[in-house]
């Protein structure tokens, strides 16, 4: 009986890819050979590249980034061209095919699409193609980016259940502060958990070709702990970082899920992942304890502040008092309801005719809730 194959997934970062507004073939071939042996170890691989507006940019005569939403879109348009005939090119010389797969939130943001998404992905791996993933950013805006393509990789590894998330960037893993601007900055190769003290320790990007800095893989790493997936940050110059990872070795800094940590329903999954947050509520010490250590509900009565325009329906935030993102989970109400109910008890709104339809329903019913690792 054959062994189990695995899936990996590795997103790539424009800084990585693009080197003085070119193209670095070089990489592209060399990641090719890693596939290649990664698929003679049992391993499938998803690409999620960047570098599409980078690409494009010099070929249309921008010294520089632009900034303008057309300009950008056009720049992707053409780039996307460069970095998909070269992903073929590079792939076929190592005898693998690859395809192409563009998503934006409108894409993930219902349900049934997320699933025809996912279903697309897992049939492409079952063919032997490398999927190459990348926004949409010809037609996509900023109401339905993603906005940065560590969140896409986040997103694809639970959509193909991968067993490993690795994302090569422009630095070599996780520090305690931002090594180019504070030299006693100390490497951490692993982590456990993500609290607000890793949180803070990440710094902005410092690059002028991409769009994500540390603080966005650091939340992607944080829903791929909560989905159960191993994450590893690691630089695009080590040599054949993917192979070495697969055979276990360490390189850069590994997030490893909480042992005994249950598995997450793929419902659950989407919401902290298929649709961006509309809105906010801030919750009290109380409430905090119950969503993370007891897996309750979210109430009314525990719920201090209410931020954003949302419907009930649309996903929320869930906070602490001090910032930290808990949860997130749909809405029962719309906001001005629960702006209303915040702070009351059930039998309170009980007796108000305003919020009798949160009589006998939480703010964000548990079924509907992600706590994160």
């Amino acid at each position: 009986m054959m062994n189990e194959r695995k899936t990996m997934v590795v997103k790539i970062g424009s800084s990585t890819l693009v080197e003085a507004g070119e193209l670095r073939r070089d990489f592209i071939a060399d990641l090719a050979a890693q596939a290649r042996d990664l698929r003679d170890a049992g391993w499938d691989l998803v690409v999620v590249s960047s570098g599409a507006i980078a690409c494009g940019a010099p070929l249309l005569g921008f010294e520089k980034r632009p900034t303008d939403m057309p300009s950008l879109q056009a720049c992707a348009s053409v780039g996307q061209c460069v970095l998909s005939a070269v992903y073929d090119e590079e792939f076929r010389a190592v005898d693998m095919l690859t395809s192409l797969v563009l998503l934006t939130r409108s894409d993930t943001a219902r349900r049934s699409s997320y699933l025809h998404a996912r279903d697309a992905l897992t049939r492409l791996l079952e063919l032997g193609v490398v999927p190459v993933v990348n926004e949409n950013d010809t037609t996509a805006v900023d109401e339905i980016k993603f906005g940065d393509n560590d969140t896409l990789a986040a997103l694809v590894s639970c959509l193909v259940s991968a067993d490993l998330c690795v994302t090569l960037s422009d630095i070599d893993g996780l520090y305690t502060a931002n090594p180019s601007l504070d030299p006693s900055a100390e490497f951490i190769p692993l982590v456990d958990k993500i609290d607000a003290a890793i949180i803070g320790s990440a710094g902005d990007s410092t690059t002028s070709v991409g769009t994500g800095g540390m603080i966005t893989k650091i939340r992607s790493c944080r829903i791929l702990m909560t989905a159960g997936i191993e994450s590893v940050i690691c630089s695009g110059a080590e040599e054949r970082p993917l192979v070495r990872l697969a055979m276990g070795e360490q390189v850069g800094t590994r997030f490893v899920p909480p042992a005994g940590r249950l598995e997450i329903a793929p419902r659950k999954l989407w919401i902290a992942l298929g649709d961006s947050a509309h809105g906010t509520v801030t919750v009290d010490a109380g409430a905090a304890r119950a969503l993370v250590d007891g897996g309750g509900s979210l109430l009314p009565v525990g719920i201090k502040t209410v931020d954003g325009d949302f419907s009930a329906g649309d996903i929320l935030d869930v906070r602490d008092a001090d910032g930290f993102v808990l949860a997130r989970g749909i809405a029962e109400a719309d906001r001005d309801v629960l702006e209303l109910a915040a702070g009351r008890r059930q039998e309170d709104i009980a007796g108000n005719r305003l919020l009798v339809a949160l009589a006998d329903k939480p703010a964000i019913h548990r079924d509907n809730l992600i706590v994160f690792a």
